[in-house]
């Protein structure tokens, strides 16, 4: 893997990103503001734990899916793939360099969320770790279902809509910002399709907010993998076809 490679894409779409563009950094955090804002009026601040938590997962997974337009962008318009493929650079480290980029370019919400947290106390420093490192799958799981949907995309005009449909039905119907146990096991089931609803099922219970659905961690696991290894398949490398 060329990690310097990786590196200096990620630092490009992810910090460079956020200097070039500081209204797209806003509008990713706008939605999981918002609806922490209406959770926390309605519920009157019951429900403000679950919402900061969710917080976090929304924000990480609503960029990352929305970056499927960034992803078939760079591919159909720049052809940038191209250029890549006459160089050592392998297919691997162009999508682990752009995924990384996504979580940077997280980063200034993740602070703010962090700042949040620890003036109402959410989390336990067993928290914060298992946080880090869901956060990082998380990436890798939604960044993933972007390089599968960019791939699958013939022209860049019809990809921005269904990454904007991807990132509601896969971050706010999920029980990322309300408890789990209010749906149905089986519904539940259906909606871990999405890495966001694992995820959030087992930040819940690690903070106590939720019990523990431990086989979810294995579903969260599995289906990372399954995600990025097609995601790996799906992105078109001219000179392995």
């Amino acid at each position: 893997m060329n990690l310097k490679f990786m590196a200096l894409f990620a630092w490009y779409y992810g910090f460079r990103a956020v200097r070039r563009g500081p209204s797209y950094l806003v509008s990713a955090m706008s939605t999981p503001l918002a609806l922490l804002f209406l959770i926390f009026i309605i519920s009157k601040g019951r429900l403000l734990d679950y919402a900061l938590v969710g917080g976090f997962i929304g924000l990480v997974s609503s960029v990352s899916l929305s970056s499927a337009g960034d992803a078939a962008f760079l591919r159909l318009q720049l052809r940038i793939q191209d250029l890549f493929v006459a160089t050592s650079i392998s297919p691997t480290d162009y999508m682990f360099g752009l995924t990384m980029s996504y979580l940077i370019f997280s980063i200034p919400g993740l602070v703010v969320y962090g700042i949040l947290a620890a003036v109402f106390h959410v989390f336990t420093v067993a928290g914060v770790f298992a946080l880090i490192g869901i956060l990082v799958m998380l990436t890798v799981g939604t960044s993933s279902v972007s390089f599968i949907v960019s791939g699958m995309i013939k022209h860049v005009r019809n990809v921005w809509g269904i990454a904007g449909i991807l990132s509601v039905v896969m971050t706010v119907l999920p029980p990322t910002f309300y408890p789990y146990t209010i749906i149905p096991r089986p519904f539940l089931y259906a909606l871990s399709i999405s890495p966001a609803t694992s995820a959030s099922i087992i930040m819940q219970g690690v903070l106590g907010l939720s019990p523990m659905m431990i086989n979810m961690v294995p579903i969260f696991i599995i289906e990372t993998l399954i995600y990025a290894f097609v995601g790996r398949i799906m992105i078109k490398w001219h000179s392995e076809e």
